[in-house]
């Protein structure tokens, strides 16, 4: 056989892509995530972020008129989150988006938006730039785990913008 060469030369490059192709298409492969928030199915840029100077990344907590006692809770957990961030208090801004009944806040206040859930944390860019969503869980435990997941993230990105 004169071409047999040529015949495993091509097998052994199209069985590799085949697959590729194969376990892709029916997901035989879980993806790997990385990130503890949920990206944004929308692109949401705050409006009034460029009248002020902020820092790197921002916790911001959505905190309508209309909020209960999960925004109260979610108050207190943004105090907890700006405390665990440790020597990284620096790099990051913490915001708030509305007004809070409790006027005695040391946190930036901006505009509320409607396109946010209430009660729930948000990781937003210099630019102003909503990336990841956070979500308020009932459950203390669960919720406490969310928090502990957006300073993992929040770390990792920090991390990241100080190698480039």
């Amino acid at each position: 056989m004169k071409n047999k060469p040529m015949i495993i030369f091509i097998g052994c490059c199209l069985v590799p892509l085949i697959m590729a192709y194969l376990s892709l298409k029916f997901e035989w492969i879980t993806p790997a995530i990385s990130n503890n928030g949920e990206f944004l199915k929308t692109e949401i840029k705050l409006k009034e972020w460029q009248e002020s100077e902020h820092k790197q990344w921002t916790i911001a907590l959505n905190h309508p008129k209309q909020c209960s006692q999960a925004c109260a809770e979610q108050l207190n957990a943004l105090d907890n989150l700006y405390v665990a961030l440790g020597k990284n208090q620096g790099k990051v801004d913490m915001v708030i988006l509305g007004e809070p009944r409790e006027t005695a806040t040391p946190w930036r206040q901006l505009a509320e938006t409607d396109q946010l859930e209430p009660a729930s944390l948000y990781l937003i860019d210099h630019m102003g730039l909503v990336v990841l969503h956070y979500p308020y869980k009932q459950e203390p435990q669960q919720n406490r785990l969310t928090q502990k997941g957006l300073l993992k993230d929040l770390k990792k990105l920090l991390n990241y913008s100080r190698s480039s």
